[in-house]
């Protein structure tokens, strides 16, 4: 209860700043009535739908619909506060120099000035726009990234070969099927000689997944296809009437993998051959500082040897950074999804930047660190807030070299 009253309070303060700019340019009541109806309108209407939430069936269109309202209603409101806020210490230190100032200069607060007002209504508009584009279009704004990597250690019949990764398909959330069979034809458009995919099938239940069986089903690959699993497909994340329901739903999820023709690799391997040479395809169940810790990379490594060019398949990229670049193993290259860059990042020529970079240190695209790599797919599908703004689901394309 408490924690709800901190909720609530913490949204209207930024409410109540944030109309301050309102309210020092225009004068009219009915816009004051308007503003105040649709904070209130999204507030109750998220407050209604978490109440309401039935967690055995787990996350729902119109949960992640009303959380995508208040991110919307919210953000650019925040933008705007603090542009205010600046303003705000600017008065009280003005207050304060009048109030000992010996010229008898006012001793009351100045007006805020409405040029600072149209400047944080401004700079709120470009989040506003840029949240209302990402929930329309941008999650499904599918993009093939193209990288390629080089190896000393690569053997040479696998010179040139094609791998396309994906992950965090979060079948769960889809609400467009034409968009998804677009994604789906880009991917096979890529020719790669395998499909790898990282995890994260569904949002928590394994019927999400029912009425896209048969577009996945289409995925092609000459050489195969290959997955393993994330931490939403355990079942973590919703309740379930017993312990026998949970395991059902989770055997439930992997049998899905073979039916839409993908390998599930749970901490096991697989030699994939080209002449007399042959790389080593690793895939570990989830490990994560943070979530469900079933990897074990050491069985899933038990069928291969050291001197092996490896492939790993990691759900998330904590597992990267606490255990696999420094295995004695040398995992040459890791593939990893999970974080989504939190569906919201700046990605400029030289400059990248994400909130989720606070809680991962690889959080999107290709790391590199002791001549080992690791790509973080930013993800297929989306989760809880209904869109993408600045990341865009992501399809990887990456080409093995041999130096």
């Amino acid at each position: 209860m408490i924690r709800w009253i901190i909720f609530i309070a913490f949204i209207l303060f930024i409410d109540f700043y944030a109309f301050q700019s309102v309210k020092t340019l225009v004068k009219n009541r009915l816009v004051f009535l308007v503003y105040w109806l649709v904070s209130f309108v999204v507030l109750v209407n998220l407050i209604y739908q978490l109440i309401t939430f039935n967690r055995s069936t787990g996350l729902s269109h119109s949960v992640m619909f009303a959380f995508g309202l208040l991110i919307l209603s919210i953000i650019p409101k925040f933008i705007s506060l603090l542009f205010l806020f600046a303003e705000d210490i600017f008065r009280v230190v003005k207050l304060v120099l009048n109030y000992f100032s010996t010229k008898g200069a006012s001793p009351y607060f100045l007006d805020r000035r409405a040029f600072v007002s149209k400047i944080a209504l401004g700079l709120a508009a470009i989040p506003f726009a840029s949240i209302i584009y990402g929930m329309a279009r941008g999650k499904y704004n599918f993009q093939v990234l193209k990288h390629t990597l080089v190896f000393d250690d690569l053997p040479t019949s696998f010179d040139g070969f094609q791998l396309t990764h994906i992950s965090d398909i979060h079948s769960g959330s889809f609400d467009d099927e034409q968009k998804i069979r677009h994604g789906i034809d880009l991917i096979n458009e890529q020719a790669s000689d395998v499909i790898l995919f990282t995890g994260d099938l569904v949002n928590d239940k394994a019927e999400e997944m029912d009425p896209w069986i048969l577009h996945f089903k289409r995925l092609k690959a000459k050489e195969g296809k290959f997955s393993v699993l994330g931490n939403h497909d355990y079942g973590e994340y919703v309740r379930f009437n017993s312990a026998e329901d949970k395991e059902t739903n989770f055997q439930a999820i992997k049998d899905i993998h073979p039916k839409i023709g993908f390998n599930l690799l749970l901490n096991d391997s697989i030699y994939l051959e080209k002449g007399a040479d042959k790389i080593a395809l690793v895939g570990v169940e989830n490990w994560g500082t943070r979530f469900k810790k079933a990897g074990d990379l050491n069985l899933a490594s038990s069928k291969i040897t050291k001197e092996d060019f490896k492939i790993l398949l990691s759900h998330d990229p904590s597992h990267w950074e606490n255990e696999v670049k420094s295995h004695p193993n040398n995992y040459q290259l890791t593939l990893s999804g999970h974080t989504h860059g939190m569906q919201f990042d700046i990605e400029i020529p030289g400059f990248k930047w994400s909130p989720v970079q606070y809680v991962y240190k690889q959080w999107a695209g290709v790391y590199q660190e002791f001549n080992r790599y690791i790509n973080v797919n930013r993800g297929f599908g989306f989760l809880a807030f209904p869109g993408r703004v600045g990341i865009w689901p992501e399809i990887t394309v990456i080409t093995l070299k041999k130096r």
